[in-house]
């Protein structure tokens, strides 16, 4: 069902806090005929399903207050994915006896985890669910980490599992479809508990919480929380589990199945909780998403593919966190998160504040699944180029010149530019072609009065960097031209053609607007400087042109 070759590295983080308090033997070569139904072979192709769930409760310090659903979770969450109808996991590890959750019996179960045959396209999901903290490690730095059930408050760093390290054992596993979630905390309040060096230091510290010291530099794809950082979750006596923990085995039922297709994605899941436990801590806890982008492929937690399903487009990216979605001028919803969408050209759009960061047409085919950043990603390699058509005047700065040389011209041409092709994108390439014509009375010296045409032909090459302010764009840089003029004296007793070819030195500038996603009006001003030879004399002089034109960006 999936694409082949597209290897999808996810790791899931969901952050939960209960309650302030204590919630808290033949030949070689031969053929051997082997019978396989499809079923199997199916399986072979899309691999196995694997869950190591860890349900931490009680605590050999008493500074860890004992929790009350930890071990609950951990069983919930196994049956729904060891279910059959639903997750089908081809094994389920539950650790929730005080013997399994120690530092060293974590670590054990990692390594059996890792000396498994894993093959790139198996799912595995890890689940701790216990306290969290924060410490400083070996190097000073502030690191999260996972309260075993024999760690000690006073060496966190010695006796606690950190994130790091868990990480690092994940990351040796030949599986791609990676889970872990995370039922932890380290905000101070709920299951978590800080040192007191750490308290004091949060104390000193500017603003709700500090940076996070974790998630923002992770090596994880996928980063899923189910409470915002520093912000207390809860576990719930109605309930009887953690709010977040609660829904994401709801979703896996079928209720999570956003897209109809017949399975349950890690992200549908968290997308369904994430919604229900806003709604049912009226707003107190806000789950929240990290993502970095390698893939689309989707790891499937309950379920089976049986269909395309409707089109989805969604985002995890910190940068569009607080964007609404608008699909054909409809508000979709906020992101973090992902929707479903009718199929065929839909017009989408990322708005902010009153601002539009981006518009686009999309063409969305049944089973499809966008990532927005990608989409962003694409309009920008694609939308690079502008082709545009102006029309304008190139004439003399000084009176003079314009009286006995060459009168005004009115010019028509077309001109294309590259956008950020040179020193690390920071510079644009356009180039220009435009010609003109016109009749028009000369002052000559002697003679009087002479009627002359004229035409000019102009190619230009302009190097600079850019600028856009939303709508508003604005460039300039170092410009050179060369042109062609020719004069024409049309007289009764004198017919004589004046042509030369010189290439000016000049500066461009131009400012446009863009009117839609791919389309901008554009409005450039050039001066130019040069040596001009006419009627056997050498003359430097100074050109100037304006244009107004119409561009479109491809």
């Amino acid at each position: 069902m999936h694409r082949s070759g597209l290897h999808v590295v996810l790791w899931l983080g969901l952050l939960l806090v209960s309650g302030c308090g204590a919630v808290a033997a033949g030949e070689k070569g031969k053929a051997v005929r082997v019978s396989l139904d499809s079923a199997q072979l199916s399986l072979a192709y899309e691999g196995e399903r694997h869950a190591l769930l860890i349900g931490i409760s009680q605590y050999d310090d008493d500074a860890w207050n004992d929790l009350r659903y930890p071990g609950k979770d951990a069983e919930d969450l196994g049956r729904a994915l060891a279910d059959p109808r639903h997750g089908g996991f081809r094994s389920v590890t539950v650790l929730n006896q005080p013997e399994q959750t120690t530092r060293a019996a974590v670590l054990e179960a990692l390594r059996e985890l890792a000396a498994r045959p894993w093959r790139p396209k198996d799912v595995l999901v890890v689940y701790v669910s216990g306290h969290g903290t924060l410490a400083r490690d070996a190097r000073g730095e502030l690191q999260r980490y996972l309260v075993m059930r024999d760690t000690r408050f006073r060496d966190v760093q010695g006796t606690g599992l950190e994130m790091a390290v868990l990480e690092r054992e994940l990351e040796q596993l030949g599986s791609r479809r990676r889970v872990l979630v995370l039922a932890t905390c380290h905000s101070g309040t709920g299951k978590s508990l800080l040192p007191p060096s750490v308290l004091e230091e949060l104390e000193r510290t500017k603003g709700a919480f500090p940076p996070r010291p974790l998630e923002e530099d992770s090596r994880a794809s996928l980063v899923l929380s189910a409470s915002d950082w520093g912000e207390a979750a809860r576990e719930d006596d109605a309930l009887a589990n953690d709010i977040y923990t609660h829904f994401f085995v709801e979703a896996l039922d079928g209720r999570g199945d956003r897209n109809r297709d017949g399975a349950v994605s890690a992200t549908e899941a968290h997308d369904w909780a994430r919604r229900n436990t806003w709604t049912y801590t009226q707003g107190r806890q806000r789950p929240s998403a990290r993502m970095t982008e390698v893939g689309a492929d989707p790891v499937l937690l309950s379920g089976t593919l049986t269909r395309p399903g409707q089109p989805e487009v969604f985002s995890y990216s910190p940068r569009l966190e607080g964007f609404t979605l608008k699909v054909d001028g409809v508000d979709a919803g906020e992101l973090p998160g992902g929707v479903t969408l009718p199929e065929g050209n839909r017009r989408l759009g990322l708005h902010k504040g009153g601002e539009v960061l981006w518009e686009d047409t999309v063409a969305l085919r049944p089973g499809e699944r966008r990532a927005l950043d990608s989409l962003l990603r694409e309009f920008a390699r694609g939308h690079r180029r502008t082709a545009a058509l102006e029309v304008g005047a190139l004439g003399f700065l000084d009176g003079r010149s314009r009286r006995e040389v060459l009168p005004p011209t009115m010019m028509a041409g077309a001109s294309l530019r590259w956008e950020g092709v040179l020193l690390e994108r920071r510079l644009d390439v356009g180039v220009d072609l435009s010609a003109g014509q016109g009749r028009r009375a000369l002052q000559l010296d002697v003679g009087g009065t002479v009627p002359v045409r004229h035409r000019a032909v102009m190619l230009g090459v302009t190097v600079g960097p850019s600028w856009q302010w939303g709508r508003l764009g604005v460039s300039t840089g170092p410009r050179v031209a060369a042109l062609w003029l020719e004069r024409s004296f049309q007289l009764d007793l004198l017919s004589q053609d004046e042509r030369y070819v010189t290439v000016w030195p000049g500066w461009m500038a131009g400012v446009s607007w863009r009117v839609a996603s791919q389309f901008v009006l554009e409005a450039r001003g050039q001066l130019l400087w040069a040596y001009v030879p006419v009627d056997g004399r050498t003359r430097a002089v100074g050109f100037g042109g304006l244009s107004l034109g119409g561009g479109y960006r491809f």
